[in-house]
């Protein structure tokens, strides 16, 4: 009957590599949390161990190891890291003049990182390329520098006095250089902490980047403030000496060289202080244009350092097809590209699938050698290009190039694998195709869209077995086991297992090979008949080939197909702004289908967005932490100048380097708007130190102050500044994401510090004059315009527009009651309420107090009992533990009961809001269909009174009632929108709603009459509350019973060491009245809740009759209205215009016949709100 052999399951996918042929390829992934090189060690251990177990001739080799990349960016951290030290530690030896301070300095770098790391290690924040890439250690010692540099200019102006410094006068010094500068110190670097604070704001993808960068440098600065306040100002004490000669150091005659060459500059600064600021505002003014012609994408491509791209052949190619195309595919770059070492193709999906793709997509690995073995390109770019010329002689093969952990990143975050997705989401899967055909060929028209998928979603070939069911019923025949059959055939039926040793083997019953070939065997396979005899499946069913949809995709339930797009030689903002702007115009869809962009450009929409809310709080937080530093609005205004100053320098920075903005860079612009107040502050410190000195010439006081503060803001900005440097011209793997970051704070900190010494005294200048003419600010009500400015911002913030009833969302009343449940506070209070006496589960374990005390018995001359040492614990409560642990699972019990009753109440709240906007929104619609017969009736009137066939009187009489029913329509009107703020409020969200113009009947369904309350929340809640006070009685006499009391103690008796004494023994209240009192007071609160439960099950029960009652009423009355009074109201409605037109009734009967009609609905209206009452009140109790 058939050939019993060892077979193998269909194949979906291959491995292709070098150009060989097949081989085995197999991916480990890796469990969420755990340490990349940890699991890549591990799997190299074992792979070690099983490849000793392998047949001769067979190897194991990894192509693809994530540790490699981790390797090399972790390496160019540390080199930039090691590099921007070893330059900070060398400009602060320079430049302080003291190898004493600079080293100081220096120390606080690893302390600050040693700081950071242990928190690091506490919150679980992991060192990697994003949370180590943007700590400069420049910015972590600018307090340090200020302090120490105010210590050494101190000691060196004492010395110049020719006074001896002694370790006391030394104390002293540095005491009062660390007091006099801390203000400015310690506000500085708290300034730079908060302004990462929005990047903990962000979300998604960039969230997870730049959250741990934020976190790392939040802790190194918090570590460096630490060692401010302690550590700096110690050891300035301890080892900073006066010098021996007067001979200057090298890094004194820089300094003063710079002082020199700055004087007469600030002097004319200072006489030409309007030209100044103007050239700074059109600098300014200039950058703001410049930035809006700027483009933008999410973060810098990553170099891995190999090649991925995807090889698409046409839909339902077949396996053997795509593996001799991937093979050609190798061969042709192992030969033209000797860059290559190793070419490998995925196809399809593996035993295991937990990557699926198609048979007709391959996944091909280009991996790289080292650059400097590279002879075909200078860049990987270029290198792209060729090879992408040379492969794409394949006839019908279409390429996407990118790399290969950018490729899974981007299929795991947003579905697509290319760069930016256009999404195009419809319910018509032909509709959808033929329009991402049309808006492909558009899109390949942009300039920068290197490769271009449109998302195939039809032209797979499938044969279709169309059944004849009456042929299929009369043979007898069921539709499951025609389909068993089919699959038997063909796919194979499994029949059993076979064990061989431990393993274990499905048998499969199938056709032979021969037999399944094509859609003539289907044809063709007979079907067994009840009676015994077979026919051909041709004869009941129809079997042919038809085209089916290749894959149907969805995002968040809604079917879409895509255009995806890789780009290269322009950043993704401009191209995709360039794509909207042409879709907008030569880009029509149909009703219904709409167009979203997701990949990098939806990450870089979503950062933006939340940047542009949390920054200005950010800012404004800035401002009101100057304000505080200085007490002084003005002077705050001036160093919060440096904030757009900065930009200048960061925004030209960009552009001369040809970057484009990315969230790296947003970053970098967020660390440069606090690095940038900070010199500010120190040197409208030092101009106020002056002032307060005494000196009251204002350009005597201007000049030397900021002479005076030229090494401080020169050694934080060159820290800075230089410190950043490694990255900025760093070029190995990984430098991509800090290039942009250090760029923007290098750049933003020359415009900075340029504003520190020529701008900022310009308008200190400027701020004092006016002082001097006694215009001042009163200091109470900057406080007070700061914080309202604050509460402003927030209010600006949550401002929404309400919009025309017409154009709002429609809320069903399903939707109303889940979204009240949702938002509404009281059900958070009562959520909370539980989490509360959850939390109070410990107070159960009442253990009492501990003491640890001393002392002696029988002392006398030495001789005694002394008590060296004793702890006690007194009050141990342990025969009320379970008392107590009762009493707190019932209080739970009670808080989920009362939370489920709550949620009871506000649904049924929710709905007759609901039904209250339902009603007025008919009557509405109701008057406003009444306006516009009216407004053809006026009409026919007018022209029947202009013929002399009507009355004046009946003229009159008709205009008044369509005034009327005028005025009706607007108060119909404005009780809607009355109706609607009610149900709104209910609901408590930022989305306006109204309500839908026709009713769900099975939303009001009450399916069955409930045959008793008994498990209702609200007796639940009685019950619970009963259960409750019996509880507390149990608990309270648990303090009537005994606590124990335990304690020890070493001892040394007479002057001899080795002895212990303890006690132990019970506490009884036996003459506590409180204990008691409360006990009996308890016994009296679980009657009371007996006989308040009883009340309200009586009180519901009666309500809930009543409700049954008033339900049954009120159903058979609106089914009246429904059914046959409403139709009969609106035909007389319709018919009593074109009557009165016609002739056929006169201006009375018409006017009666409305009337009528509108009665008739009113009534119904009403039926139909005490219908929906009845029905919500029914509905509460099930």
């Amino acid at each position: 009957m058939g050939n019993v052999r060892i077979g193998s399951a269909v194949r979906y996918g291959a491995l292709t590599k070098d150009g060989k042929g097949e081989a085995v390829g197999g991916m480990i992934l890796m469990l969420k949390g755990a340490n990349s090189n940890e699991v890549i060690e591990n799997v190299t251990q074992r792979m070690e161990q099983i490849q000793q177990s392998l047949p001769k001739g067979v190897v194991i080799k990894p192509f693809l190891d994530r540790s490699e990349l981790i390797a090399e960016t972790t390496g160019t951290v540390t080199t930039n890291l090691l590099e921007g030290g070893l330059i900070v530690i060398f400009v602060l030896v320079l430049l302080l003049g003291n190898w004493r301070g600079g080293l100081i300095v220096a120390s606080t770098i690893p302390l600050s990182l040693l700081f950071a790391f242990i928190l690091m290690n506490v919150f679980d924040v992991w060192a990697n390329l994003m949370s180590l890439g943007a700590i400069d250690f420049g910015i972590i010692v600018d307090g340090a520098v200020i302090i120490v540099e105010a210590t050494v200019f101190l000691m060196y102006s004492y010395v110049a006095k020719k006074n001896a410094v002694s370790s006391e006068k030394r104390d002293k010094i540095a005491a009062k250089a660390s007091k006099k500068m801390m203000n400015a110190a310690f506000f500085g670097q708290l300034i730079i902490l908060i302004v990462f604070l929005p990047i903990l704001a962000l979300e998604g993808v960039e969230g997870k980047m730049f959250q741990p960068m934020a976190l790392t440098f939040i802790f190194a600065m918090i570590g460096a403030m630490l060692l401010c306040l302690t550590y700096v100002p110690m050891v300035s004490a301890l080892f900073l000496r006066p010098p021996k000669t007067e001979k200057k150091s090298y890094g004194d005659r820089f300094v003063h060289w710079i002082e020199r060459k700055y004087e007469p500059l600030l002097t004319k600064a200072l006489s030409k202080g309007k030209i100044v600021v103007g050239i700074a505002l059109a600098l300014f003014a200039v950058t703001i244009f410049v930035f809006t012609r700027m483009g933008g994408e999410f973060i810098p491509q990553l170099d891995e350092g190999d090649i991925a791209f995807h090889a698409i052949l046409k839909p339902g190619s077949s396996l053997s097809e795509t593996i001799e195309t991937t093979t050609k595919i190798e061969r042709i770059v192992k030969a033209e590209f000797p860059e290559a070492e190793t070419v490998l193709s995925r196809i399809g999906v593996a035993d295991v699938p937990t990557d699926p793709m198609p048979m007709d997509i391959a996944d091909v690995f280009v991996i790289l050698k080292p650059t400097d073995e590279w002879v075909s390109a200078e860049s990987k770019d270029e290198l792209v290009e060729k090879m992408k010329d040379a492969i794409s002689i394949v006839p019908g093969v279409n390429f996407e190039f990118t790399q290969p952990i950018e490729m899974r990143f981007n299929e795991l975050l947003t579905g697509v694998r290319e760069d930016v997705a256009i999404k195009l989401f419809g319910e018509d899967l032909d509709v959808l195709a033929s329009k991402a055909e049309e808006m492909g060929k558009i899109i390949a028209t942009v300039p920068g869209v290197a490769d271009m998928k449109v998302e195939a979603t039809d032209g797979l070939p499938q044969i279709t077995i169309d059944y004849n069911r009456n042929k299929v019923a009369q043979y007898g025949l069921e539709i499951d086991h025609l389909n068993n059959v089919v699959q038997a055939a063909f796919a194979g039926g499994k029949a059993g297992v076979i064990f061989e040793g431990e393993k274990r083997f499905d048998l499969v019953v199938r056709l032979q090979k021969e037999n399944r070939q094509d859609i003539e065997d289907v044809q063709n396979i007979f079907i067994n008949l009840p009676n015994g005899s077979q026919i051909p499946l041709r004869e009941i069913a129809e079997v042919s080939y038809e085209p089916g949809p290749m894959q149907i995709s969805r995002d968040n339930t809604n079917r879409r197909t895509y255009v995806g797009i890789n780009i290269r030689d322009r950043d993704v903002k401009s191209v995709v702004e360039d794509i909207q702007a042409r879709l907008d115009v030569q880009f029509e869809l149909p009703a219904g289908y709409y167009i979203r962009y997701g990949g990098a450009f939806e990450n870089l929409e979503r950062a933006s967005d939340r940047l542009q809310t949390v920054v200005p709080i950010a800012l404004l937080l800035i401002f009101i932490l100057i304000y505080f530093a200085l007490k002084s609005f003005p002077q705050t205004l001036m160093i919060y100048l440096a904030i757009p100053m900065a930009t200048i320098g960061g925004v030209f920075a960009l552009w001369l380097r040809d970057m484009p903005f990315s969230i790296s860079a947003g970053v970098g612009f967020i660390v440069l708007f606090g690095v940038a107040v900070l010199n500010g502050l120190v040197m409208i410190s030092g101009l106020n130190e002056l002032k307060e000195e005494g000196v009251a010439d204002l350009k005597e006081r201007i000049i030397e102050g900021t002479k005076r503060r030229v090494r401080p803001i020169m050694l934080t900005a060159f820290t800075d500044i230089l410190g950043f440097l490694p990255m900025a011209i760093s070029a190995s793997a990984g430098a991509e994401v800090q290039r942009p970051l250090a760029t923007v704070v290098i750049g933003g900190l020359i415009t900075s510090t340029l504003l520190t010494l020529f701008i900022l005294p310009i308008f200190y200048q400027w701020v004092e004059k006016r002082s001097e003419r006694k215009i001042k600010v009163n200091p109470k009500m900057v406080t007070a315009s700061a914080v309202v400015c604050f509460f402003f911002a927030f209010a600006e913030v949550e401002a929404q527009q309400v919009q025309h009833n017409d154009m709002l969302p429609v809320v069903t009343l399903k939707q109303a009651v889940e979204i009240s449940k949702e938002n509404y506070p009281l059900l958070k209070t009562r959520q909370l309420e539980i989490q509360k006496q959850n939390a109070l589960k410990g107070t159960a374990y009442d253990l009492g107090n501990t003491q640890v005390f001393t002392g002696g018995e029988e002392v006398s001359d030495g001789q005694g009992i002394y008590t060296i040492v004793g702890v006690g614990q007194q009050n141990i409560n342990l025969f009320g533990i379970g008392a107590k642990k009762r009493l707190q699972k019932q209080r739970i019990a009670l808080a989920e009961t009362a939370l489920d009753l709550t949620a009871l109440q506000v649904e049924q709240e929710v709905k007759k809001a609901w039904s209250e906007a339902y009603q007025q929104r008919q009557k509405f619609e109701l008057y406003r269909e009444l306006d516009s017969i009216y407004s053809q009736f006026e009409k026919a009137i007018e022209l029947n009174y202009e013929v002399e066939a009507i009355s004046r009187l009946e003229y009159s009489s008709a205009t008044n009632q369509a005034l009327q029913i005028t005025n009706k329509l607007q108060q119909a009107e404005s009780d809607y929108a009355i109706t609607l703020q009610k149900l709104n409020l209910w609901l408590v969200s930022d989305t306006f709603y109204t309500v839908p113009d026709t009713l769900d009947e099975n939303e009001m369904a009450v399916l069955g009459i409930p045959s008793t309350i008994e498990t209702h929340p609200e007796l639940e809640l009685s019950r619970k509350r009963i259960e409750e006070a019996q509880a507390s009685y149990q608990a309270e006499r648990s303090d009537l019973l005994p606590n124990l009391n335990l304690q020890g103690g070493l001892q040394r008796v007479n002057g001899s060491n080795g002895f212990y004494t303890y006690q132990a023994g019970i506490s009884l209240p036996l003459f506590s009245g409180t204990e008691r009192s409360q006990a009996k007071a308890a016994k009296i609160q679980s009657e009371i809740a007996k006989a308040n439960a009883d009340f309200t099950k009586r009180q519901l029960q009666s309500e809930y009759r009543q409700a049954v009652q008033a339900y049954q009423k009120w159903e058979a009355s609106w089914r009246f209205y429904k059914d046959k009074a409403l139709p009969l109201a609106e035909e007389q409605r319709q018919g009593a215009l074109l009557a009165y037109k016609e002739g056929a009734v006169d201006y009375a009967a018409f006017t009666q016949i409305i009337r009528d009609a509108i009665q008739t609905e009113m009534d119904a209206l009403d039926a139909l709100d005490n219908y929906l009452k009845s029905v919500f009140a029914l509905q509460y109790f099930k």
